[in-house]
């Protein structure tokens, strides 16, 4: 998955030839999972048509204030779509309107909504050599750049006079590519490695049959997602579970036992800045495995356990700079028992939920928690979605880590 997935791209397309790849710069947008409104300069559909860019992004194209085929004369407002963008291309960018922008001349819907956006803005030059080489030009880069506004460099290639250099607009791929890199590397936390685990594990009584336990994977697998989202490096290791993730920083390392578990969460502890241990990992398993089915004969059946690894406190025993993150689901004595298993693990903050508040637990997608620091502070949390409690960790998380 992109992390440009569910973000609000704004595409500005200005008269300049290269206008003809914005058709293939929307379908990479829409393959990366954004969500693409489009604003044109009037001069712009010469080259390039309104109808296919509506129909390649599904919404509506912006070219001029009001609706010109509407006898209402509806405004398209620049200020919502401005507001609306989480990020603001203008690809591609040419001398004229560059030179609009960099001196705050307003005389089209796209310039207008350039002035009233908030969010950053790219803009990928295109145009012929000797343009681009010109001081007037540059002083236009030098000014936008001064603004924060970010420059997608212009490539070498044949132009559309004839002539071989500089000024051709960055291929639509790289264009995607510059954005990509760009906001991971502002990320806070880019270059960091995150340990997760998540869901259940099973302990093999025979060939097929195990011990389990409901933990449907849901809120490891959201946490893994919104670690992502800040530019982690994430392993995940997942016992069986019907949950998937598809995300670039996301690596998932499946496994089934809780000694599986143990074995592969210790293979990346050493590296990871961070290490979040949602999984509900069975506390016993049988002391005797069958290499056969059990046959039913007798009306009971005895099964001799045994107890498992504890992996949260085997981490807490070798954690040098780790940030460790456990999860406690009580049923009693909830804040007490959360608060033990803090200390005797060595954990810096603890997840307690309980199975006495409804909504929250295995299987249903909502959860409510209360975070417990190192250093005692409680913090509680209503009910929410289980991608809302996954924020609210990290976010936590990098409270606790970049003070």
């Amino acid at each position: 998955m992109s992390i440009l997935k569910d973000k609000n791209i704004l595409l500005g397309i200005t008269a300049g030839i290269a206008a003809y790849k914005s058709a293939h710069l929307v379908r990479l947008f829409i393959k990366a999972g954004a969500n693409v409104k489009i604003v044109m300069t009037p001069a712009s559909k010469d080259f390039i048509t309104p109808l296919t860019l509506s129909t390649l992004s599904k919404n509506p194209v912006y070219a001029s204030f009001v609706d010109e085929e509407d006898n209402n004369d509806v405004w398209n407002n620049h200020v919502d779509l401005g507001l609306w963008a989480d990020y603001f291309v203008i690809a591609p960018a040419t001398a004229n309107t560059m030179a609009k922008m960099a001196n705050g001349v307003c005389d089209n819907i796209l310039l207008a909504t350039y002035l009233s956006a908030k969010c950053p803005v790219y803009f990928a030059p295109a145009m012929d050599l000797d343009m681009y080489k010109h001081q007037s030009t540059k002083a236009s880069f030098e000014k936008l750049k001064a603004f924060g506004n970010k420059l997608i460099p212009a490539g070498t290639g044949e132009l559309a006079s004839g002539l071989v250099g500089e000024g051709r607009m960055a291929e639509p791929e790289d264009i995607i590519s510059y954005i990509e890199i760009d906001i991971l590397d502002q990320l806070p936390l880019r270059g960091q490695h995150v340990l997760i685990t998540a869901g259940p594990t099973y302990e093999a009584i025979d060939p097929v049959r195990f011990i389990g336990n409901h933990s449907s994977g849901k809120m490891g697998f959201e946490i893994a997602k919104a670690a992502a989202n800040l530019g982690a490096e994430v392993i995940l290791v997942s016992g069986p579970t019907h949950q998937n993730i598809s995300h670039s920083l996301v690596s998932v390392k499946s496994v089934v036992s809780a000694e599986d578990m143990y074995n592969e969460v210790h293979k990346h502890f050493k590296s990871a800045n961070i290490a979040i241990l949602s999984a509900a990992v069975s506390d016993y398993r049988p002391k005797n495995v069958a290499d056969r089915k059990i046959k039913k004969q007798d009306p009971t059946f005895t099964l001799e356990l045994e107890k498992t690894k504890d992996i949260l406190k085997s981490l807490g025993e070798i954690k040098t700079n780790q940030f460790l993150v456990g999860f406690a689901l009580e049923t009693n004595n909830e804040l007490e028992h959360a608060k033990g298993k803090l200390k005797s693990k060595n954990l810096d903050l603890i997840v307690l939920n309980s199975l006495q508040d409804q909504g929250a637990g295995f299987g249903v997608s909502t959860n409510k928690v209360t975070f417990i620091t190192s250093t005692n502070a409680i913090i509680e949390n209503e009910l929410k979605s289980k991608a809302h409690v996954a924020d609210d960790l990290m976010q936590l998380i990098l409270k606790q880590t970049h003070a």
